[in-house]
């Protein structure tokens, strides 16, 4: 089975995350923190380079990893710091999966700012922690403090624990 109908399957599953009136459901994400030193791996078909725009476009099959992190779309936009080398951002689109640990998310669009280690997932986000499944329009997820914050139309079931 693939990782994305895995994924799929664990809709109707268990979630318990903490709730926030104000700011919607915050849950952990992954298993160790990010740190802004980690080299960035890009694998992809195609790739076009526009040096005057400070950008790089990976297209098809595009898999990003970083440490423990894989970030997965068909189409990946690098945006680096202007005037240097270093990458500032990843702007991710077209079924957007990323990995980090036993967690995974989906979303249709997803803007990585490498710099401060927060994801911004947007579109139809499916959050998957082990048998525990929460959907959202939006999830934040901040690689350093191994926080997601997640947005719009929360869903998911929680069952109470089982009675001995």
């Amino acid at each position: 089975m693939t990782f994305p109908a895995r994924l799929l399957l664990c809709i109707g599953l268990v979630c318990t995350p903490a709730l926030s009136a104000a700011q919607g459901p915050s849950v952990a994400f992954g298993q160790t923190q990010q740190t802004g030193d980690l080299p960035v791996e890009v694998t992809a078909d195609n790739l076009d380079v526009d040096q005057s725009a400070g950008t790089a476009v990976f297209t098809g099959n595009v898999v990003v990893g970083r440490g423990d992190m894989r970030l997965s779309a068909s189409r990946v936009l690098v945006v680096y710091h202007e005037g240097q080398s270093r990458i500032e951002r990843l702007k991710a689109s077209g079924g957007v999966t990323l990995v980090s640990g036993e967690d995974a998310a989906e979303a249709q669009r997803a803007d990585y700012n490498l710099d401060t280690g927060v994801i911004d997932m947007q579109g139809d986000v499916l959050v998957v922690q082990g048998p525990q499944a929460v959907t959202a329009d939006s999830v934040v997820v901040d690689l350093r403090a191994g926080t997601a914050r997640m947005r719009g139309r929360v869903k998911t079931v929680l069952q109470p624990e089982a009675q001995n």
